[in-house]
């Protein structure tokens, strides 16, 4: 499939997030060219695809921080910018690759951010909020991390913050912009293992193409701003597909009795 997706919209409905065959250029360079994406609810949709193929422009569109210059995202059938930012924000999370604050902020701090959506301006948190910020911490396994300072933490431990920042949020949608870099491998596992427990309709750009096998219930692949492939892991991952959108030769074979693919590279595809 070239240039759209149709992931679940065969079972969507009216409900939830959608692009609509947007486009997206910067500085004359066109990053997304003609990409439909309608996330399955509940599931776990992966993005992948090499470095500057569109995945956290994507992502970025769907979160309504940037705008498409055509084409259109839409919130149960209303164009994205027709919410209100509040109800955009109470329902959809976003965990960016890296984030950083010049304010000297706990790790709690930082995680009650995911409550402002829920919360009239200046009003004091109430006994949800810190529920939430609670559960979010237990989660991410950093309840005892909790009044640590912000900056005194590793790049692997502000990533979980991030994710747990996100899962206080309470949100239905939640998107991932490469949310295991800086994780180590024990981490990555624990993390992509949360996000598909939760039953949230999810997006996750990834790179680790194993980690999306195991763990993403679809696939879309994006090749040059376009969409090249989705389906299941099985149906997407296969040695013509890596070859041709990462020039890799790779061997894919089928791994555990619910036929989630194995990949393991074997060096660059020869160039003439």
């Amino acid at each position: 499939m070239t240039g759209s997706d149709t992931t679940g919209s065969q079972t969507t409905g009216s409900e939830g997030l959608r692009a609509d065959r947007v486009t997206r250029a910067a500085g004359g360079t066109l990053i997304l060219d003609g990409v439909s994406l309608t996330p399955r609810p509940g599931a776990v949709t992966g993005l992948l695809g090499p470095n500057g193929s569109g995945k956290s422009t994507l992502l970025r569109l769907l979160a309504g921080v940037l705008a498409p210059d055509s084409g259109v995202v839409t919130l149960d059938e209303r164009p994205l910018p027709r919410v209100s930012r509040r109800a955009v924000a109470r329902r959809i999370a976003v965990v960016e690759q890296q984030a950083d604050t010049q304010l000297a902020l706990s790790v709690h701090d930082v995680v009650r951010l995911g409550r402002i959506p829920h919360r009239r301006a200046w009003a004091p948190a109430t006994a949800a909020d810190e529920e939430a910020v609670r559960a979010a911490l237990a989660r991410t396994g950093l309840a005892d991390k909790a009044h640590r300072p912000w900056h005194s933490l590793s790049g692997g431990e502000r990533q979980r913050v991030q994710i747990a920042r996100a899962l206080s949020q309470e949100p239905r949608e939640l998107l991932l912009d490469e949310p295991t870099n800086h994780l180590d491998i024990r981490h990555q596992l624990g993390l992509l293992a949360l996000i598909t427990e939760l039953r949230v309709t999810s997006v996750v750009a990834l790179h680790d193409l194993n980690l999306a096998a195991m763990y993403c219930d679809r696939l879309v692949v994006l090749k040059e701003g376009r969409v090249v492939a989705c389906g299941s892991p099985h149906d997407v991952l296969t040695e013509a597909l890596i070859a041709d959108v990462y020039g890799v030769r790779a061997t894919v074979t089928a791994d555990g009795p619910d036929d989630r693919p194995h990949i393991r590279f074997l060096g660059a595809v020869p160039t003439l």
